[in-house]
């Protein structure tokens, strides 16, 4: 590396931040950590139509939750204050002027009638698009005539006629250009706002910004960049494109393919761990085996030449595996505070808030080995937190087993766990399984039974765990709930056995 790095995320504030930028932020984010460079967040906020108020405060709390610090900013200053690009309009009309008095670029008058004419003919003849150059030749009276009309008009740039730019891109390598495919791009507009051309070549230099990573869109606007560096007289910096990331059709990322909003995995709750981890590895490799990596490893681990230069698939079902493996690895006390507000969004209205913190705890270790994202605790866990679970009474009906087998199982069961001083999943053990046996059952017949009457469901966590978390008068109140359910309901069940076996 040529000079200290000096890197830069540069968002437009025109929503929430999509994964895709994220990754931007990431790969740069990491090199200036790798590097004990200087990591600079830069609102480039220029285009004043697209703007979405409260966009700013959305991406620094994307980049905040995965942990991307920045070391110069908009809410922080810098020695290169302003980061607002609106706050830095006299640099880039100084710098247009400028251009235009070297004769490197020129006012141009052109009505947007005018250009959206010139646009239509180009398509009738199939003409490449782009700006015919009509203002490139005026006369100073002519000039003089339009500015007497009272047009207000764009500044271009001039772009050689013949010749072409090249230059060696980190990841792509050689690249060139013909200046005849580039046309006479604006940089400055009638608002007196630069475009990003223009912008960003004045502000990566004032900033001295010693690479400028950025996704593979850019690549072919880069050439517009460096003959603004030349015209200038800038030194530009070491350019490095990354490909896009896309859905699983191969098409780049989009709502179509779900969410795309950092702060919208976050809401499904995936952890920051998880996301640093998983973003990180879209495009970009330590080796063709690792999967799991911690920010530290990462860090130093980084290197620009391992980002892929095809484009990289997010993959879902990858993501929710990480997630799972990540979660797993969290201890009891954190993954309850986690989960906690998951579980006041996620559970039905009647259960009572706030939760018992306590009783969460209790019910982690429960759910961790089954769940893939926080949002879902509230679904495994549920039936802890209700009063009293809904199923249909044919499921109390045991494998094998007629509902007045199922009734006297129950009560049997009942009456044992009625007795027991203590509702510890051990002893839970010892009284219920032998009971099986006494009843001239198989265990997992009673077990069933008891889990549909306890839980409401068919498959839960290990049943005398479940059983324990629950407590004593919650599962006796259910169990209760069960034989009434049945007793109701035996001569419908019977019938259907009946039917069933003839």
């Amino acid at each position: 590396m040529p000079r200290s790095v000096r890197v830069r995320f540069a968002p437009s504030p025109t929503g929430r931040p999509h994964v895709g930028g994220i990754r931007t932020a990431m790969f740069n984010w990491l090199l200036a950590r790798h590097a004990r460079g200087r990591f600079i967040l830069r609102i480039e906020d220029t285009d004043v139509t697209r703007k979405v108020e409260g966009a700013v405060d959305y991406i620094m709390e994307g980049l905040r939750w995965l942990g991307l610090d920045w070391d110069e900013g908009p809410d922080i200053g810098g020695d290169y204050a302003p980061y607002y690009q609106s706050q830095r309009l006299d640099l880039y009309k100084e710098a247009a002027q400028r251009l235009v008095d070297q004769g490197d670029a020129y006012y141009c008058y052109c009505s947007p009638e005018r250009l959206e004419q010139m646009r239509r003919e180009q398509t009738t003849r199939k003409q490449p698009s782009g700006y015919d150059r009509h203002c490139r030749d005026l006369t100073p009276q002519e000039r003089a005539q339009k500015q007497a009309e009272g047009i207000v008009p764009v500044v271009r740039f001039k772009v050689p006629l013949q010749g072409k730019t090249s230059f060696n891109d980190l990841i792509y390598g050689d690249v060139s250009f013909e200046h005849a495919t580039i046309d006479d791009f604006v940089m400055l507009k009638s608002d007196g706002y630069p475009t990003y051309h223009l912008a960003s070549v004045v502000d990566d230099h004032a900033m001295e910004i010693s690479h400028v990573i950025r996704g593979e869109e850019w690549l072919s606007s880069t050439p517009r960049h460096l003959l603004l560096y030349e015209a200038l007289g800038y030194e530009p910096p070491l350019y490095v494109h990354h490909p896009l990331i896309v859905g699983p059709d191969r098409a780049k990322l989009s709502k179509r393919h779900g969410d795309v909003s950092i702060l919208e995995f976050r809401e499904k709750g995936y952890l920051p761990e998880t996301m640093f981890n998983f973003i990180a590895l879209i495009g970009w490799s330590l080796d063709d085996k690792t999967e799991l990596m911690t920010r530290q490893e990462l860090i130093t681990s980084f290197s620009l030449e391992r980002i892929g230069k095809t484009s990289a698939v997010f993959n879902r079902d990858k993501l929710e595996w990480m997630n799972g493996v990540y979660i797993r690895s969290l201890d009891i006390e954190d993954l309850a505070q986690r989960a906690l507000p998951f579980l006041e969004k996620g559970l039905p209205e009647q259960v009572k808030r706030p939760l018992d913190t306590d009783y969460v705890r209790r019910i982690m270790p429960l759910i961790r080995e089954r769940i893939n994202t926080l949002e879902e605790a509230a679904v495994y866990a549920s039936f802890f937190f209700i009063d009293t679970p809904e199923y249909e009474p044919s499921l109390l009906v045991g494998k094998k087993m007629t509902p007045e087998a199922s009734l006297v199982a129950l009560k049997a069961a009942q009456e044992r766990l009625s007795s027991l001083d203590s509702f510890d999943h051990e002893l839970l053990d010892d009284t219920l399984r032998p009971l099986a046996g006494d009843l001239g059952l198989k265990t997992g017949q009673l077990f069933g039974l008891l889990r549909t009457a306890t839980t409401g469901r068919t498959a839960t966590p290990p049943l005398f765990e479940t059983m324990a978390v629950l407590g004593k008068e919650k599962c006796l109140k259910r169990i209760k709930v069960a034989i009434t359910k049945l007793e109701s309901n035996r001569k419908g069940l019977e019938e259907k056995e009946d039917n069933r076996d003839q």
